[in-house]
C-alpha cells in the first residue's frame, strides 16, 4: 500500500511512501551509500536538508557508518527531527550467529550516533570466517543458523532498539523458510532490481506476501551493466525529458518497490528525487520492462563461492538455482 505525502523539510518533494507489515511507512526514495567514499557525509547532509530525502540506506560492511552517523547529526542540528527520518543499517556475514546479533547493532548504532534504527537487514544469507579471502578459502564460508539469528532480530525489536527487521539478498526458497518460523515477519526484502535485472519470481513473491521489495543498483553499474547509457532507456528518457537516471528510478517506483540510488554529486541527489508527479507511460515502461539479456550485477560469486571446497561452488548454488 502506497500513500503521497508531502516531505516537511522540503516541500518542493512529494513523496511516496509504503506501508510496512508493522504499520510504519519507508519512504519510497532513499539514498544509497555503498562505495560513497569520503564523501559520504556531506551527500547525506545534502540529500537530507537540501533534496528532501527522508531515507537513508547504510551497513556495517560499507565502513562508512561513522562518516553517515555525522551527515545525519548535521541534519538533525540544522533542524531535521529524527523521527521523521528512516534509517536502514545491515548485518553483516561475520556477524551472522545469534551471540553476535545484538554486539553487532550496537556498534551500528555507535557509530551512526543513533538510538535505534528504523530498518535491520540481514546483508547476505551466508555465514563468513573473520578475514576470510576473496574468494573465500576451504571452511570459510558456510550457512547460517537462521532461526537463532532471526530470534535475536526479533528481540532487537521488542526491546525497541529497532523498529523494523528484514532480509537482503534471499531467495524464495530462503524467505519460505523464514516466514515458517518468524515471529515477526520481515517488513523489506532488499534485491537488486533494474531493467537490466527484473527479479520478477522475488518481487511477486514479496507482493504475494506483504513484504516490500527495496531495489539495489537501480541504475545498474558502470563495471556490469550500465543502464544510464542504455539506448532503451536514453531513449524513453529523451521523450519525457528526464535524465536516465531518473527515468530508472521512475520505473522501480511505478514497479512498486522503493529505490536507493547512490550519488556524491549535489545535483545529481537532488535529481534523483525529482520523479514524484510525472509518469512513464506504460507503453514506454513496457519497453524498459523487456530489455533483453537479463543478469545480475552482484552475483556473489567472489563473496562465497568456493568452487574446490563449496558449500558453494557456482553463483546458482548461491541463488538455490532460482534464476
Amino acid at each position: 500500500m502506497a500513500q503521497a505525502t508531502l516531505t516537511p523539510a522540503a516541500d518542493q518533494v512529494v513523496q511516496v511512501e509504503h506501508r510496512l507489515v508493522s504499520g510504519h511507512t519507508i519512504p519510497a526514495v532513499g539514498l544509497g551509500t555503498w562505495k560513497s567514499g569520503s564523501q559520504v557525509t556531506n551527500s547525506v547532509f545534502t540529500a537530507i536538508v537540501e533534496a528532501g530525502y527522508r531515507h537513508v540506506d547504510t551497513a556495517a560492511q560499507y565502513g562508512i557508518q561513522e562518516e553517515v552517523g555525522e551527515g545525519i547529526k548535521a541534519a538533525l542540528v540544522a533542524g531535521t527531527k529524527r523521527k521523521d527520518l528512516f534509517i536502514t543499517s545491515k548485518l553483516w556475514c561475520t556477524e551472522l550467529s545469534p551471540e553476535k546479533v545484538r554486539p553487532a547493532l550496537k556498534n551500528t548504532l555507535q557509530e551512526l550516533q543513533l538510538d535505534y534504527l528504523d530498518l535491520y537487514l540481514i546483508h547476505w544469507p551466508f555465514r563468513l570466517k573473520e578475514d576470510s579471502s576473496r574468494p573465500p578459502r576451504a571452511g570459510e564460508v558456510s550457512d547460517f543458523d537462521m532461526e537463532g539469528v532471526w530470534r535475536e532480530m526479533e528481540n532487537l525489536v521488542k526491546d525497541k532498539l529497532v523498529k523494523d527487521i528484514g532480509v537482503c539478498n534471499f531467495t524464495i526458497k530462503k524467505l519460505n523458510k523464514l516466514l515458517g518460523f518468524a515471529q515477526i515477519k520481515p517488513s523489506v526484502c532488499q534485491m537488486e532490481m533494474h531493467p537490466g535485472w527484473r527479479n520478477d519470481k522475488i518481487l511477486e513473491f514479496c507482493r504475494n506476501n506483504g513484504i516490500i521489495v527495496t531495489a539495489y543498483s537501480p541504475l545498474g553499474s558502470q563495471d556490469g551493466r550500465d543502464l544510464i547509457h542504455d539506448p532503451a532507456v536514453e531513449k524513453v528518457a529523451g521523450k519525457l525529458n528526464k535524465s536516465p537516471g531518473q527515468v530508472l528510478i521512475k520505473w522501480a517506483i511505478q514497479r512498486g518497490t522503493c529505490v536507493i540510488p547512490k550519488s556524491s554529486n549535489p545535483f545529481r541527489i537532488k535529481e534523483n528525487i525529482n520523479v514524484f508527479g510525472w509518469e512513464i507511460p506504460d507503453k514506454d515502461f513496457q519497453v524498459l520492462s523487456n530489455i533483453p539479456d537479463q543478469k545480475r550485477v552482484l552475483d556473489g560469486e567472489n563473496l562465497f563461492v568456493c568452487k574446490d571446497h563449496g558449500p558453494f561452488r557456482t553463483a546458482a548454488d548461491l541463488w538455490d538455482h532460482e534464476d
